[in-house]
Parts: C-alpha cells; structure tokens; sequence
C-alpha cells in the first residue's frame, strides 16, 4: 500500500540505496531536501525533521519531508513547504516532489503529489502552489491530473521557464 511517512533512522538503508540510484544515472535528485550529506544518518535525519519547525533555519519557509513508500521500499520523496517567500512563488511552490528513477511510468507521481495534497491540507494550506520545468512534461501532467489550474508562468534567469499551478484544497 503507498502511504507517505516521515525520515526515520530505520530508514538508513533504503534512503542510500534510493540517493545512490539518483546519483549513478548523474540526475539531480528531486525533491533538493532529500539531497543531503548521508555520511552521519542521524544528522541527516534529524536536518530534515528540524526544517519542519524552521530550526536552524530562519531564512528559509518550514517544510515537511515524506518519503513515497511500498513496504520498506522507497520509492519518492515529496517536501511539502509550509508557506511561500518570494521565491517559492515564483519557483518551487509548496510542493516539490521526485519519483526515482526505476520506479517511474507507473504512475507513482500522480498518487505521490495526491497524497502530498491532503498533508498539505492537514498543515492548513488552502490553495497549493505547484510547479514545474516548462520542459518536464510528465510532471506538467502529474500536476494536472491532480486538479492543477494553470497560471502566469515565471521566466527565470538564463530564460527557463517555470509553469505554475494552483489546487485548491478546501472542503
């Protein structure tokens, strides 16, 4: 059953094996939260479980991090910003999410972002902001299969595109 669960240290195993897939095919692993230095898996652990209450971290918005799971496997990661800066609002959103790489075309990322939606609603996000490469087509869908309404895209620096999606998520 997929289920979305919290960074644990019984998790060690399954989140190196996961970092590591991302890294040996050389992608950038999505969502950035998840792509820490491993080496001590409790500071690992606990970095991630402090940027849920803006600990050592007053620049940046609080987020919740879960992992994708089957059983014991990991098989994505989604980081559910709490609230949006100037930035997130116009790249990045509430919520960034990644399926890995062997786990993808199974329609995962459509269940994944479905169950980020409702912790999202949990934390009391009304209106979630959701984005994605113009280039990235499989995530433009996920997003729109999740109700996601198009708004004004965001040109970055250099030129690259950013298509921005609002979900409601009240009633």
């Amino acid at each position: 059953m997929l289920q979305l669960v919290k960074t644990t240290m019984a998790q060690q195993a399954q989140v190196l094996e996961f970092l590591q897939e991302w890294r040996e095919r050389e992608e950038k692993i999505v969502p950035n939260a998840v792509d820490r230095d491993v080496s001590d898996f409790a500071s690992y652990v606990k970095q991630i479980r402090d940027k849920e209450l803006r600990v050592n971290n007053v620049s940046w918005v609080p987020s919740t991090t879960y992992w994708l799971t089957d059983g014991d496997e990991l098989l994505g990661a989604a980081n559910i910003r709490h609230e949006l800066n100037d930035n997130l609002l116009n790249f990045g959103g509430h919520i960034g999410y990644g399926i890995k790489p062997s786990a993808r075309g199974r329609g995962l990322a459509t269940k994944q972002l479905e169950l980020a939606l409702e912790k999202a609603k949990e934390l009391g996000i009304e209106r979630a902001l959701i984005t994605c490469d113009r280039t990235n087509v499989a995530s433009r869908q996920v997003i729109l299969n999740n109700g996601g309404i198009p708004d004004t895209p965001f040109t970055a620096e250099g030129g690259k595109i950013v298509e921005r999606f609002w979900i409601e998520l009240k009633g």
